[in-house]
């Protein structure tokens, strides 16, 4: 049997994942922080906490998904400064918080469902759980591990002697200001807010009262109080973006310690960036891409997932509309192909393991994209082709069941078509557009499909 291994960002290796409890596995996933569209980069993360949802449950563990939405206390700096980013979208739009959040919620859950990306099992949004993060900060505060500012209540990272390890940090020779910004009040550069204090003489739209002042939850207690909420004081994998990992997940992972005194979380499995010529894409820069924007250029948001598929997690992956392209005729080819197949019949056992060996290696789907084409291309039954890519498809989440309905097709129908083909090579347009007039008045709709190929409908 291929066991599952997966890269624990904490140990730098591959291992075996084993789960806390038989047969089944908790997934924690960072959720969006809801006050902006999600953009591609984003949504590439997703992709991947979808792909290791859909390898665990293929290896037949019982997955409880949960995920947060980030309706406050994200704020515009990892130095607990700033603006908070729905106060910051709110101004932008001249809706309430409460609207923006709602809006964004809304827009991400649609994003979900058009890359065929399963929802968690759980939603828990931050401003539902506000009194389990002021009795978490409760409890550090009587384990000494926190201290009062002008603004906040903070944590003392000091207390916490491996605080380094997930990011690997060098605190020694880390110049104050180069990791967060420079904060005159903190004991520790790295310390972070627990809870801040709403601005003297103004008032918030989303605050709350609290033992030590009104104000709202620093961005990082939510996750530790939710993920402990909803999936116990030990749960398997938490999941991520890498820019997660040396301020967010580190801070998340100090807190666990101090509430628990204990390793909270098994596996910490991280994906890596969507560039843009090497730069990354983000909201603050203005160097972002909508799934809205792929769909006005008319790209099927399963070409992206396939995009997305052919890179490792782990590895950086550019984009470029010419790639995205490719990605998309190389996907409708491959839904072309799987569409002639019979009926589906008895599944290749031997391409099953193959499959299973390549996901089960750290998700490596790119290898397993190499099966389906391997088995594309063999002499095996066709309906055992079907049958098999049914079962692939229950990783890959491409929609790869479909079928083309044979039409019979007369003799003067296809010299139409031959003759609209011909159109279209020579460029001549208005032909083209009468000839389909034509067809289209004797039932026959042809879809064009991205490689200069047609598809009779």
């Amino acid at each position: 049997m291929n066991k599952l291994k997966l890269y624990n960002t904490l140990t730098r290796q591959k291992q075996e994942f084993i789960p806390i409890k038989k047969g089944k596995a908790g997934l924690y996933t960072c959720g969006p922080t809801v006050y902006n569209w999600a953009h591609i980069g984003n949504l590439r993360t997703y992709l991947f906490e979808d792909i290791l949802r859909r390898v665990l449950e293929f290896n037949d563990y019982k997955v409880k998904q949960v995920m947060n939405i980030t309706d406050v206390g994200h704020l515009t700096s990892d130095a607990d400064s700033g603006e908070d980013k729905l106060e910051k979208g709110s101004a932008r739009e001249g809706k309430s918080v409460w609207e923006i959040a709602e809006f964004y919620t809304k827009t991400f859950r649609q994003d979900l469902k058009d890359l065929n990306i399963q929802e968690p099992h759980k939603w828990i949004k931050a401003t539902e759980t506000i009194k389990e993060q002021i009795d978490f900060v409760k409890k550090l505060e009587k384990r000494g591990l926190t201290y009062q500012t002008s603004d906040g209540i903070y944590f003392d990272t000091s207390k916490y002697s491996d605080y380094v390890r997930l990011a690997k940090l060098n605190l020694a020779g880390q110049q104050e200001g180069s990791r967060v910004e420079i904060n005159n009040e903190k004991k520790n550069p790295t310390d972070f807010a627990l809870w801040k204090f709403s601005p003297a003489g103004s008032k918030r739209q989303m605050e709350w009262k609290s033992p030590w002042g009104i104000g709202f939850p620093g961005w990082h207690l939510e996750c530790s109080a939710i993920s402990i909420k909803a999936l116990g004081k030990e749960f398997d994998i938490h999941t991520g973006g890498i820019d997660h990992i040396p301020v967010h997940h580190t801070n998340e992972r100090a807190q666990n310690w101090g509430l628990l005194g204990k390793e909270v979380v098994r596996f910490w499995v991280h994906g890596e960036f969507l560039v843009i010529n090497n730069d990354k894409m983000a909201k603050s820069d203005g160097n972002f891409i909508t799934m809205q924007s792929l769909k006005d250029k008319g790209i099927n948001p399963l070409a992206y997932r396939y995009f997305c598929l052919q890179a490792h997690y782990r590895s950086k992956l550019n984009f470029s509309w010419e790639a995205l392209q490719a990605a998309q005729t190389g996907y409708d080819n491959l839904i072309r192909d799987i569409s002639v197949l019979d009926k589906p019949g008895q599944a290749c056992d031997t391409c099953l393991g193959k499959f299973t060996q390549a996901i089960n290696d750290d998700l490596n789907i790119s290898a397993s994209l190499a099966v389906v084409q391997e088995l594309l291309k063999s002499d095996k039954p066709s309906s055992k082709k079907r049958q098999t890519i049914i079962e692939f498809d229950k990783v890959l989440g491409l929609n790869l069941n479909q079928y083309k309905v044979a039409k019979k097709i007369s003799s003067d129908v296809q010299r139409l078509i031959d003759e609209r083909q011909q159109a279209r090579q020579n460029k001549d347009y208005q032909k083209s557009d009468e000839l389909r007039e034509q067809l289209e008045k004797r039932g026959i709709k042809i879809k064009d499909l991205s490689d200069g190929g047609y598809k009779v409908d």
